[in-house]
């Protein structure tokens, strides 16, 4: 299999550092004024912390859920709960809300696409449908755009500019070769999205056939992350994942010789992501689907609330905890969020 290798592309702190060069030059009369100096360094402070992007609030304690709303009528308008909506229960025991965002709080979404094997011969097809993904999001959802085959490829970081995102979609290459899935996901999870609980919740809508080259029988090195350190790192992140399996197995059967023992452990490692993270696993059975797809989990998108609470069970013992949540007096939806998680682990010396 031959294997075209795509790499990232220059980052935007590095397409900055030119800028801030030249700002240095333009403040360099300035250096030896020490009240200018602090006027500067006062402004700038007061422009960071007014940008609700950049805040981050760490808090250890708390769990974070992210619960999808399902059961809305396609036509009928999506419903704004508040915290007293949701009851939320840990090993049965009714756990108090302390951090709560409405389904109207605003994403980072990153669109996260395997061009890798057969998906690369249908690249126009593929913008085709980013763009109608794009043209869908909501004005208040920061959109990035990342590609992979063997390795990602980060075509935008976060924007509003839809106009400057469907551009940008144009200019994505053509890629043969294998597929490194589980890599690519630790990049966007680890370096991509910001981490700690901000404003902002974040959102990864995958769209691959969960093929990787590290799969049993499957040509190529494959990725060095393995897929249970990836569901790990899915678990304990703030970050909600929305898989499309992209169903191409027949072709890559007869083309690729990949065997069907893969591609079923792929679609039930994208279940165990989808499991995890509470959302459901959406299937589009050829790429003409993913219009269809991309709109159900936009619909979705909408209909997501980020819930904390600090557990009444405070023990460090590594257990597993069962998580529940339940809408009340609203019989005709129910919510959807992950099972449960491991308490953290703290061995007495």
């Amino acid at each position: 299999m031959q294997t075209r290798l795509t790499l990232l592309r220059k980052s935007p702190a590095r397409r900055r550092k030119g800028a801030k060069e030249k700002q240095r030059k333009i403040f360099v009369p300035l250096r030896f004024c020490a009240r200018t100096a602090l006027v500067v360094f006062l402004f700038f402070s007061i422009a960071a912390s007014q940008d609700p992007v950049e805040t981050i609030r760490i808090d250890s304690d708390l769990v974070d859920l992210k619960v999808s709303v399902l059961g809305i009528a396609p036509n009928a308008p999506v419903p704004l709960l508040e915290a007293k909506d949701f009851l939320v229960l840990e090993d049965g025991v009714p756990q108090e809300i302390s951090f709560f965002a409405a389904a109207g709080a605003p994403f980072d979404l990153v669109l996260l696409l395997d061009l890798s094997g057969s998906n690369s011969k249908n690249l126009k097809m593929i913008r085709n449908s980013a763009k109608r993904f794009v043209d869908a999001a909501r004005d208040i959802d920061r959109i990035a755009l990342v590609t992979f085959t063997v390795r990602p490829a980060l075509y935008s970081s976060f924007s509003l500019d839809r106009r400057k995102l469907k551009k940008t979609i144009d200019e994505m290459d053509e890629a043969i070769g294998g597929t490194n899935f589980w890599d690519s996901m630790d990049y966007v999870l680890r370096d991509l999205i910001p981490q700690g609980v901000g404003p902002r919740r974040s959102a990864i809508v995958v769209m691959t056939d969960g093929i990787d080259n590290a799969l049993p029988d499957v040509p190529g090195d494959g990725s060095r992350f393995t897929f249970e350190g990836l569901l790990a790192r899915i678990r304990d992140s703030e970050t909600i994942v929305f898989p499309i399996y992209l169903d191409n197995e027949e072709e890559n059967v007869k083309r690729y010789h990949v065997p069907r023992a893969a591609y079923a452990q792929a679609r039930e490692q994208l279940g165990q992501i989808a499991a995890v993270c509470g959302t459901p696993m959406y299937r589009a059975a050829q790429l003409s689907d993913l219009d269809a797809v991309y709109a159900h989990v936009v619909r979705d998108l909408s209909t997501v609330y980020s819930i904390g609470y600090r557990p009444t069970n405070k023990a460090l013992d590594g257990k597993w905890r069962s998580v529940e949540v339940h809408l009340i007096r609203r019989s005709n939806l129910f919510a959807r969020t992950k099972r449960g998680y491991y308490a953290k682990l703290v061995e007495k010396s």
